[in-house]
Order: C-alpha cells, then structure tokens, then sequence
C-alpha cells in the first residue's frame, strides 16, 4: 500500500537553499562505479561523497517508475539501488522516502510493487508516495522559452533534498532521458503530456519538448543524481528499447555533470543532447567533461556504445505508415511495443490497403480514411479509421479494436 506522509508534516515546506552535497565551487565531481552488484556500486558511489550535511533533513529519492515493469527490463530503477540510498543516507542521519507521478494511465501502487520498489520499501519501513494525490503547486520560469509556469507536484516541497534515480536510457524524442529529465516525473498528472503538445517555436530548430525541459530545469533540478546503469536501454526507449547491460552507477551533485559521464558512458555526448546543451548553455549546470572531475580516472574503460533510436519506423516496420504530430513518449512507446509484437499481422486488418496508417498526436488537421487513430488526442478524428482510446491506451485495447472492426464489417 502506498503510504502518505504524516499531515503536519507534508506541511513543512523546505528551507533548504544550499545544496548540503556540495562542500565548495571548485566544479562538479562525478562519482562511477563498475562491477556486478547494484547495491553495492551505489553504496560505493554515495561513500565517497561528504554526506554529513544530511543529518536531520528530509530525503525525497525520486526514481524512474512511470510504468509497470519487472526489475531487470531497464523500463524502471532497479530497486536495489534505492536501497542502496535509503541505507546509505539513514546511515548519514536522513529521513527517506520514495516518490513519484508516473504517466498517464498508469495504477502507481502496482507500478511500485511489479518493479519490485514495494517490497524494499516494506522491508525498511520507508513510505511510498504517489505525488499525484495532492492538488498541485504552480511555480513560475521566469525565464521559460516555451512555458512559463509549471504545475509541480507538492509533496516536493515538504523536503529538503531532491534525489533523482534515473534508469540510463536513449529516447525517442530527447535523444537520452538521464538525472535532468527524470524530474518531468515531479509534475502533476497530465501536466507532463503538455511538454509534447507544444508548438515550434519560430528560429529555433530544437524540439519544443527540449526547449521545455531545459526551461523546466532552471526551476527543478535535483540536489544529486544517482543513474542506475546497472541495466540500460538502447534503442527505441524510454519503453520499447532492448535491455543493455552496463553495471554502472554514476552519482554527482551537479545532476548535467552527471548526464555529461552517463552520455559518454552510452557512447554519445551532452553536446548531442538538446535539453541538456541548451541548459547548460544558460548556466545551469556543467556538461564540458573537461571541467568535470570523474572519479576513478579510468572510467572511460566502461563506455559501452548504445544503439540510438531510429530516424524512421517505417523502416523498422515496413508497409506501416505512423503518422505523428505532437504526441507524448507514453503513446509513442504503446504503439511501439504493440507493433514490435502484431506489425506482421496489422496488414490482416486493412486487406484492401498497401500501407497501413497510423496517427498519433494531437496536431493532426486531417488523417487518410482507414487509418488506426490511437489515443484520446485523436478523438477529432475517430470516424476516419479504427479509433483506440485511452491516454495511452494498452497494446491490448489496440488489438481489441482491430478485431471489433472486423467483426461488425461482417
């Protein structure tokens, strides 16, 4: 069961204004660990920092477990390194707990136990936290591009400390999701969805929902990363990619210096990295691995290349045309999975058409007749095809429809 927090004190608001993980300005330091063991490459990693400053704060550790997963899936963190830091900052005089806002269409309470965080947090009487249940807090960017206010979930104000606990993952949109961009699982419920339903913005070639996350960072950035690299995703993630075995924990206060190492680890580079170069060339954190000091100096020993996501689905599906205008990872990864597992026998459902359409998003002014409309974005557009809905919907409402369509054509 998920637990709240005691009421007088989700009312705490935090008075923290220092980061306690950062003893001077001398630059960042990144922290990387190696070997089979997740607990005890995070304990390893979290040691060799000065922890003193916890004593007596209140820890907030903010995974990666939007979705329901097995451990070991690189979809959510591995629970073993949450356990690593719910020990390890106790230890240091801490109080911990567990939150997170997962997507649209997700039951977190079975989230947390499928990937296996229920149990350890059982374990070590650490509470769980669905920052959904409480109405949200707005906080102004003052200097947004895209957006201007954010709709935060409010149980991150009631502590000191911000931890991100990111799986090491490429994405279809952001090119990799790291420490930076875990935290769009700190605002509220479908607020999340409108960072992808942004329009371009006029002499800017980056994606909205690049420029959005940057400007999202200058008001929400965690005071320490920990980027579970034990097992990673390459190619088409944050959901539908394969597995990758890294055994890795990269762990630093400046959560971009920690992004900088974990892309050079993925054999890419921040540089490449919209969101993260855009940030950092506003000044919020630091990328140029040059300026970054990495502890052990042999780290580069355990880059291992990721593959990155393709350009085009059509060539990874052939004969299947996906329309997409301004959708959300969420939709994008259920259309992903369910094709990975039925592309071959989508073509069953249109006989009469040499490519199969399929329309995403919420851009769309008109879609071809015939076409599978998947998501509630595309209730425009429903009477033009085979309408799913659902925000995402599930592989197997996708499957459903497709065989309802059938059936009353007969």
């Amino acid at each position: 069961m998920i637990n709240s927090l005691p009421v007088t004190k989700q009312l705490k608001t935090s008075k923290i204004t220092k980061n306690p993980f950062v003893a001077n300005s001398s630059g960042p330091n990144v922290y990387v660990t190696k070997g089979p063991d997740a607990y005890d490459n995070t304990q390893r990693a979290l040691c060799a920092m000065d922890l003193s400053r916890l004593r007596g704060l209140r820890v907030l550790l903010k995974p990666n477990i939007g979705r329901s997963a097995e451990p070991g899936t690189a979809v959510t963190t591995n629970p073993q390194v949450i356990a690593a830091a719910i020990d390890v900052f106790r230890v240091a005089g801490a109080m911990v707990a567990i939150g997170e806002s997962p997507i649209m269409g997700v039951d977190l309470e079975e989230a947390y136990r499928i990937c296996g965080v229920t149990k350890i947090a059982q374990t070590k009487k650490c509470p769980l936290i669905d920052m959904d249940k409480r109405p949200f807090v707005e906080r102004p960017i003052p200097n947004g591009k895209v957006i201007e206010t954010l709709q935060v979930c409010a149980d991150i104000d009631d502590f000191d400390v911000i931890v991100s606990i990111p799986v090491m993952k490429m994405h279809m949109h952001t090119h990799v999701t790291l420490s930076v961009k875990n935290m769009k699982g700190c605002l509220w419920r479908r607020s999340k969805v409108e960072l992808h339903m942004l329009p371009p913005v006029e002499g800017d070639d980056n994606k909205p929902i690049n420029i959005a996350i940057a400007d999202m960072s200058s008001v929400l950035r965690p005071h320490l990363a920990i980027i579970d690299g034990s097992v990673g995703m390459e190619g088409m993630g944050p959901s539908a990619g394969r597995p990758k075995e890294l055994g890795v924990v990269v762990v630093s206060a400046d959560p971009f210096a920690a992004d900088s190492v974990a892309c050079e680890l993925m054999g890419t580079s921040a540089h490449k990295t919209p969101h993260l170069a855009i940030a950092a060339g506003r000044g919020y954190g630091v990328i140029d691995i040059d300026a970054i000091t990495i502890h052990p100096s042999r780290w580069r020993d355990w880059t291992n290349p990721f593959d990155r996501p393709p350009n085009n689905l059509e060539i990874v599906f052939p004969n299947i045309t996906v329309l997409d205008k301004n959708s959300c990872s969420a939709c994008q990864s259920t259309l992903l999975l369910f094709l990975q597992k039925n592309a071959n026998q989508l073509p069953d459902y249109f006989p009469d058409q040499e490519q199969v359409h399929i329309a995403i998003g919420k851009g769309h002014v008109q879609v071809p007749a015939k076409t599978l409309c998947i998501g509630n974005c595309m209730l425009k557009q429903k009477d033009r095809g085979v309408f799913v809905h659902g925000c995402p919907p599930v592989a197997s409402e996708i499957l459903k429809a497709l065989i309802d369509s059938v059936n009353n054509s007969v």
